[in-house]
């Protein structure tokens, strides 16, 4: 069987094909298209047109991608770019009517699941009791489960680009009193959560999402090119000192340091404040970046459930999302 998962972010659209046998999924093939929403949406605002109608594309070449990969119709999804649009159920109808992909949303404690099923099936059951965070756009997701799946998720409005919107606006570097109001508000929506993960008492920490990832190349993980079996980890210590060296730094800079991309060098600052804040209520001195997430937790969940799984969760988010859909908005001129 192959099958394939399509990941709408707020940076780019991410498609997996990958064959599951022996419940397993085994890549074949990935394609990315950048689409850079956070840029053209502000949080709490509607997705505009333009923007739109660029997801539409980057969908239906996708479907395209994966139907000559011998897959079936993506197992579709938006994070919480699209989540938390006004005009969410709009964009939802506008995919499915230009692509035939039935596009959904999942709820920011279900991202946290599924994440935590793919980082379980990575490091596997000698990891012992698993503590996860990941930080995407627009939100910020922590897990801790002792098995296969979570006994305790949480989904913060803590992402990176939310949160460089919010805080650091056009100011480029920020001024230091922005970054300390950026730690306070993060270490106040963060305190209840990261009492409980400590209280838990995690043997092992994971980290996912490409943010991390970056992250933890500039503190001197190795890079992708050697591969997904090389162990990467993050110290506080260190994402400490990077946090005082992006902070420093116009995002222009940011993007010429090991790691750090240009689509994402703006809100690598506030990715790294939050992840750097999180280690330290809860007391991590190192976490592992796991390459394993969302996406492959997708998969296992459909590999291992069957399909009806996905088709409850596509039909939960369809009922959750606003009755009353907000006009999609002409793009800015």
């Amino acid at each position: 069987m192959r099958i394939s998962v399509l990941d709408v972010g707020s940076n780019t659209v991410r498609l997996v094909v990958a064959d599951a046998e022996d419940g397993v999924p085994l890549p074949v093939h990935t394609a990315k298209w950048r689409l850079r929403l956070s840029e053209q949406v502000k949080p709490g605002e509607p997705i505009p047109e333009g923007a739109v109608d660029q997801l539409v594309g980057a969908v239906a070449a996708a479907s395209r991608t994966a139907t000559r990969w011998g897959a079936t119709s993506p197992l579709a999804f938006a994070t919480a770019m699209v989540r938390n649009a006004p005009n969410r159920r709009q964009v939802l109808r506008t995919v499915r009517a230009g692509t035939g992909v039935p596009l959904c949303t999942l709820p920011g404690e279900v991202e946290a699941e599924l994440s935590f099923l793919g980082a379980r099936r990575w490091m596997g059951w000698r990891s012992g009791p698993l503590a996860l965070m990941d930080i995407g756009g627009g939100s910020f997701e922590v897990a801790f489960g002792r098995g296969r799946l979570p006994d305790f998720v949480a989904s913060l409005p803590l992402g990176a680009a939310r949160l460089t919107h919010e805080f650091f606006g056009d100011q480029d570097p920020p001024a230091p009193q922005q970054v300390r109001a950026l730690r306070r508000k993060v270490r106040h929506q963060l305190r209840d959560v990261a009492a409980r993960i400590r209280w838990e008492g995690p043997r092992t920490a994971v980290v996912t999402s490409r943010t991390f990832q970056q992250l933890g190349r500039l503190c001197g993980a190795p890079p992708g090119r050697h591969g997904p079996f090389v162990a990467r980890t993050l110290d506080s210590r260190d994402l400490g000192r990077a946090v005082e060296q992006l902070a420093a730094l116009p995002a222009a800079e940011r993007a010429r340091l090991p790691g750090i991309s240009a689509p994402r060098a703006a809100q690598s600052l506030a990715g790294a404040l939050v992840g750097h804040t999180a280690m330290k209520l809860i007391g991590l001195r190192t976490v592992t970046v796991c390459p394993w997430a969302i996406r492959e937790g997708v998969m296992l969940r459909h590999i291992e459930d069957g399909a009806s799984w996905w088709a409850e969760v596509a039909r939960l988010a369809e009922e959750a999302a606003p009755p009353d859909p907000v006009p999609l908005l002409a793009a800015a001129h």
